[in-house]
């Protein structure tokens, strides 16, 4: 493996590693979110995050500008 030469710019302006950021982020509130209130539905944010995942796949695939 070798990385792109402006992996800084992809790490920050891809649609993709933004989308794995907030499915990320997304499955750590399922872990602890369930100790603070019972209100919201159960799998919600494992839902979330699986969309998310999605987008990020298909970002992936699509050319992005400036990227």
């Amino acid at each position: 493996m070798k990385l792109y030469d402006n992996w800084k710019q992809i790490i920050k302006k891809a649609w993709s590693v933004r989308f794995m950021v907030i499915a990320g982020l997304l499955s750590a509130v399922e872990v602890i979110f369930p100790f603070f209130a019972d209100a919201l539905p159960r799998g919600l944010f494992a839902s979330l995050s699986g969309l998310f995942v999605g987008a990020a796949f298909v970002a992936r695939l699509v050319a992005q500008k400036d990227v």
